[in-house]
């Protein structure tokens, strides 16, 4: 056995190494090192004249004539080499201007320059049509080709208040005059850490340029739109089932990067929106970088618990937290140069969820090892655009393209996870009706030989100890009931007595009417009183059998308003609704109740506030949470804007005796006073609590609070790597 477990140990390092490997051997393919340009140029000139560059466009590489803090025409060039001979500054491109040496003077990103190149063309390409792919030049540019303005991407100056900076890639076509080209370009940077022409310019072709740089848009466009079409996929399912956060995290950490994919590259945000704020076309950008660590982090956490620790995820949100404030409050100039700690930050979480997605595949977590493949494929994409837009890698943005392969193995893993699920609810469904069945069976068979072997003394004996125990409640519930009604009904019962003599002697015959009226009147109120006392002696001495089940408290609201709101408002009151406490909960509180009683219980407390409310008044029906001995109350309240209850009545307003009399209280919301003591007896019932508070004066509130038996969605741990 111990043999049989080493060697599957053995299998599975082995398997983990292998997409290790495989994951660095996808991204070099995916990240192919570009071809670098043989030919340089020398002291400002370069010679192609043996090459056609109408066939195979060039990267213009080499040095070019530099001329720092100065905005110079072609013409003015002309007139200082005539005067001053060529100039001996020399830069070399692609490359920024920062750490540059002029008069011993190392430059930093800001400033402005006038780059100057010479090229000889071959005798074929100066007949033909050319073009120039200018690449994103940090920040604003005019370009000069034989003295002729042909591009100009934002404004340029010689101070922040005079530039305006532009991010956009350009084709522009021109037709040599003869087989020399003239390349004269202002460049002025004060907004950017970084300043110059830091990317490769290519010459060639007017067709072959254009069709390069078409298929450039188009796999861009193709990439971007996968990404945004499947993040926004995956918000939708969230919307949809929200207990399953990782469809969140990985929704909005494809669709930022789809958003970042359209700031990068070819800019097609820009090529779309020309005049997009520069600003926020760079806070965007940084904003996704700063942000995806996080996300990354928490959806590895929803897909592999316990692998990460809790210390991770609070240095996650601090780091995530301060670098998206510092983005968002500070200029560019100040930003930008906090990228390489952007990029440690995106790398050590990297580096850390490999680790943990390594822990996974040894213990053989499903998915696990396809997760670490492409995890490697987007590290190693991640660090190379991190050194790329640091000018320390010569490969262009790639993390594009290792983002979609990464994204698709996402998809696949998440795709697989529901098919999963739905799987085993299946499974879990046949296996439930299969124990069903048996169950069924197993019953059946028990009761039958219960039967069996029940002998008629034992069913007598169990029938007559059930009609004792009947009797005994029904016989205990008489004697309370006749004490109630001997109690309850003395004082209306000799009211009426009064009445009928009054008719019966003709002591005031005028007034018949009236005392028949009045005795009608009690006549229905004693009934209703015999009916509540009734109800009531069955409750106290157990005799009210209850349907308790699973309720969410908030539909049983919202349902018991929605029945006796037009009762409410027929009375000339207004009936007002208030869930907000409970609204803005992840998790809807559940209770065991017996809806049709607890509705009679809350009924009561609505009706006794209709009694004592005047007309125009209003009555609120609002809803809580509570907690209190850890365990969480939902509390229901009925408020009333009514003549209110004096304080030191309160504890006394629930016992069945008591009647509420006040001077000037009008008689007809007089009542029996047995509704208070029926509603806590239910609520009781219910393992709940019920009270009331008033200052006398302003209405009353009346409260009923019933524990959660649990809360929705609620019972997942945090995990520790």
């Amino acid at each position: 056995m111990r043999r049989m477990l080493g060697l599957s140990s053995n299998i599975n390092v082995i398997q983990i190494v292998t997409a290790v490997i495989l994951g660095l051997v996808v991204s070099f393919i995916l990240m192919s090192v570009p071809h670098l340009p043989k030919i340089e140029s020398k002291q400002g000139i370069l010679d192609i004249s043996q090459i056609h560059i109408s066939e195979e466009p060039i990267k213009l590489k080499g040095e070019w004539e530099f001329y720092w803090q100065e905005l110079l025409l072609p013409e003015d060039i002309h007139d200082r080499i005539a005067q001053e001979g060529n100039t001996d500054r020399l830069i070399n491109i692609p490359s920024s201007w920062n750490g540059y040496s002029v008069d011993d003077q190392k430059l930093d990103g800001t400033g402005f320059a006038t780059y100057r190149m010479v090229i000889q063309l071959s005798e074929q390409d100066s007949n033909g049509r050319l073009a120039l792919r200018l690449p994103t030049i940090f920040h604003s540019y005019k370009l000069w080709v034989n003295g002729e303005r042909l591009a100009e991407v934002g404004e340029v100056g010689r101070d922040k208040s005079s530039v305006t900076p532009n991010l956009a890639t350009k084709l522009v076509f021109f037709q040599p005059e003869n087989d020399r080209v003239e390349l004269v370009m202002q460049v002025a940077n004060f907004h950017h850490n970084r300043g110059g022409i830091t990317k490769y310019i290519e010459l060639g072709g007017s067709d072959q340029l254009a069709v390069r740089t078409n298929l450039k848009i188009a796999a861009e466009m193709f990439i971007t739109a996968s990404l945004l079409v499947i993040g926004i996929y995956h918000l939708l399912l969230f919307v949809l089932r929200r207990k399953d956060r990782a469809t969140l995290y990985y929704g909005l950490f494809t669709t930022l990067f789809g958003i970042r994919s359209l700031l990068v590259g070819e800019h097609l945000m820009t090529q779309v929106w020309p005049n997009m704020p520069w600003e926020l076309q760079f806070k965007i950008e940084y904003l996704v970088l700063c942000s995806s660590a996080y996300l990354i982090t928490m959806y590895s956490d929803c897909i592999y618990p316990n692998y990460i620790a809790r210390w991770f995820h609070l240095g996650t949100r601090l780091a995530t937290g301060a670098l998206c404030i510092v983005v968002l409050v500070t200029p560019a100039i100040v930003y930008t140069k906090l990228l390489l700690l952007i990029g440690l930050v995106v790398v050590v979480h990297a580096i850390y969820l490999i680790i943990g997605l390594v822990r996974a595949a040894l213990q053989r977590v499903e998915g696990a090892l396809l997760f670490l493949l492409v995890s490697m494929v987007a590290f190693i994409a991640t660090v190379n655009d991190f050194l790329y837009y640091s000018e320390w890698s010569p490969i262009e943005n790639s993390f594009s393209l290792a983002l979609l392969v990464f994204t698709i193995a996402q998809m696949i893993l998440l795709s697989a996870r529901f098919t999963r699920t739905a799987a085993n609810e299946e499974r879990v469904t046949l296996q439930l009706q299969d124990a069903n069945n048996k169950l069924t069976e197993m019953n059946t068979n028990l009761e039958q030989l219960v039967l069996e072997r029940t002998n008629a003394l034992t069913v007598a004996h169990a029938e007559l100890r059930l009609s004792y125990d009947q009797l005994l409640l029904s016989e205990q519930g008489r004697k309370k009931l006749l004490a109630y009604i001997t109690h309850d009904l003395r004082m209306p019962l000799a009211n009426m007595l009064g009445y009928v003599e009054a008719v019966h002697d003709g002591v005031k015959p005028e007034r018949n009417e009236q005392y028949l009226k009045y005795i009608r009147d009690n006549t229905i109120r004693i009934n209703r009183m015999i009916e509540e006392l009734s109800f009531l002696s069955h409750l106290e001495t157990g005799q009210v059998a209850y349907q308790m089940e699973a309720v969410y408290v908030t539909q049983f609201i919202q349902q018991f308003y929605e029945q006796y709101e037009l009762v409410v408002r027929d009375a000339g009151l207004e009936f007002r609704l208030d869930t907000r406490a409970v609204d803005d909960l992840r998790n809807m509180p559940i209770v065991t109740m017996d809806t049709q009683r607890l509705e009679q219980a809350l009924f009561n407390l609505v009706s006794n506030a209709m009694k004592f409310t005047p007309k125009g008044g209003v009555v609120r029906l609002a809803i809580t949470v509570d907690k209190a001995n850890d365990t969480r109350h939902a509390v229901i309240s009925v408020q009333d804007s009514g003549i209110g209850i004096p304080p030191e009545q309160l504890e006394q307003i629930f016992d069945r005796n008591y009647r509420y009399a006040r001077p000037g209280m009008d008689l007809e919301v007089e009542g029996s006073g047995l509704g208070l003591a029926i509603c806590r007896e239910i609520v009781q019932a219910h393992g709940g609590t019920v009270w009331a508070e008033s200052d006398g004066i302003t209405g009353s509130i009346f409260y009923i609070s019933l524990p959660f038996i649990r809360e929705e969605g609620r019972g997942r741990n945090d995990g520790q790597l």
